[in-house]
């Protein structure tokens, strides 16, 4: 089992370092009471089946079933593009862009060694459709089709678009570059693979999509790609042991749930991720999406209005010390600034002796870029709470499957957790559903029109009124 290397820095939370801004310990303590009926309510759906994001470290069927997959298609093609939306896309892209090298799909056909560029459509622009279908050959290009619900009208567009067009080249051999992943019994993707004998993978039916990269919606993409999909469970699974710890002073994801749900209470409404290095910012956007749909509700579990939930934000260090640090230094006290830090990063660059006698250079010489980028997240924490604005920070020993996989569980768990804190259900997205709804009726889908009435009416009124 992986050593847990990652740390939790709350130091710049507490009211020792920032005063009445921060949090104090005795809160912490006097907050036993809700911590603990949070983790009774977190293990109660977890035995309702509502929470089985929890087990799959500990599941070793989904990472068989990916790997089997990806072992048989292996250097059969030269790109593989992933159709999909939300969690069904992040946790990929995310992964990818931490794990494999940030030009990854730039490398040459030695440097990739049978291993295809990946595509994530996770949106339906066309142009940028059309734009990345240019560079792609569909004799050698794998489709993979994400979607739980095999409803989602983006993801199901993409596929009938790509369908047509492997058709057009392959005729009837288009189901040999087309992969399904989606649920394992229900749902039109599972009926057009039962009808088509098209390769499928499974997403588990207690799994929701932003908790899914541990299923084949990442592990089978992520694998064919050469992630290490096995270290990657592996940090999982040791994180889970830790996860498991009552005492929230021993458990980092309890630990960060509890401190963000008090900083909100205390009127911390935003909750900006912050890691310094580039490989780790797409990891941001994928929490963006965890938190924002896990605790962005309008009713609480006993079906009160609450309207609650923190605003993610994603930010990148350094480049953001330049463009959104001045206010969440000196702007309105509604920030909680989570800092990610990586003490050894994979490439070491050292900043070359130049023009010793000018003092603004000079003093740069001998250092890494990796110094100086870990410099400024020290320099930010420190001005942050300087100025009694909480923040806190993971710390990373480096960047590599067992990390990553530690880091995603880790948020994973706070988030549930923090569901039970908020006293919100985790694990729905009824504001997002009311949006598909309209979009269903403006497309024609059957069974909506009246959606679509109900928004042409409404889009009447605008023309009376202030449409310039």
């Amino acid at each position: 089992m992986p050593e847990i290397k990652i740390r939790f820095d709350f130091n710049n939370l507490m009211s020792d370092r920032l005063g009445n801004f921060g949090i104090h310990y005795s809160e912490i303590e006097r907050s036993g009471l809700q911590a603990a009926q949070a983790s009774e309510w977190f293990f109660r759906q977890r035995a309702r089946g509502k929470m089985d994001f929890f087990d799959l470290p500990e599941k070793p069927e989904h990472l068989k079933s990916s790997l089997a997959l990806a072992g048989m298609l292996k250097g059969k093609f030269s790109d593989l593009v992933v159709l999909g939306i939300g969690g069904s896309a992040l946790g990929t892209a995310a992964v990818q862009a931490a794990l494999n090298p940030l030009t990854y799909n730039q490398l040459d056909k030695k440097t990739l060694r049978g291993r295809p560029r990946l595509w994530v459509l996770d949106n339906v622009d066309p142009e940028k459709l059309k734009s990345i279908q240019s560079l792609l050959n569909p004799k050698t290009t794998l489709v993979n089709v994400i979607s739980k619900s095999g409803a989602t009208a983006e993801t199901s567009a993409q596929f009938l678009w790509l369908r047509a067009w492997l058709f057009k080249s392959l005729g009837p051999k288009w189901k040999n570059n087309l992969v399904i992943t989606t649920d394992p019994e229900d749902g039109i993707l599972r009926q057009i693979v039962r009808e088509e004998g098209l390769l499928s993978l499974e997403v588990p039916s207690g799994v929701g999509g932003r908790f899914s990269v541990l299923t084949p919606v990442g592990l089978f993409p992520l694998a064919m790609t050469g992630v290490d999909v096995r270290g990657l469970l592996a940090g999982a699974a040791a994180m889970r042991k830790l996860t498991l710890e009552e005492n929230p002073w021993r458990n980092p994801a309890r630990l960060y749930a509890l401190t963000q749900y008090l900083l909100y209470q205390k009127g911390c409404r935003i909750s900006v991720m912050m890691p310094y290095s580039d490989s780790l910012y797409l990891l941001a956007d994928w929490f963006r999406q965890l938190w924002a749909e896990s605790l962005g509700k309008r009713l609480n579990s006993r079906n009160e209005v609450v309207e609650t939930g923190p605003t993610p934000v994603k930010a990148l260090g350094a480049t953001d010390q330049h463009s959104q640090i001045q206010l969440y230094a000196e702007g309105p006290r509604d920030k909680a600034v989570t800092l990610v830090r990586v003490e050894k990063f994979r490439s070491a660059l050292a900043i070359p002796k130049g023009y010793p006698k000018i003092k603004d250079l000079a003093y740069l010489s001998g250092h890494d870029f990796g110094d100086l980028l870990n410099a400024e997240q020290r320099a930010t924490a420190m001005a942050l709470a300087k100025n009694g604005r909480p923040n806190c920070s993971f710390i990373l020993p480096r960047i590599d499957p067992q990390i990553i996989g530690q880091m995603i569980f880790l948020l994973e768990t706070a988030t549930a957790y923090a569901g039970g804190l908020f006293g919100v259900n985790p694990m729905d997205q009824p504001g997002v559903e009311e949006g598909k709804r309209y979009a269903y009726g403006l497309m024609g889908k059957d069974g909506f029109a009246n959606r679509a009435v109900e928004v042409k009416k409404f889009e009447a009124g605008n023309l009376k009124k202030y449409v310039v």
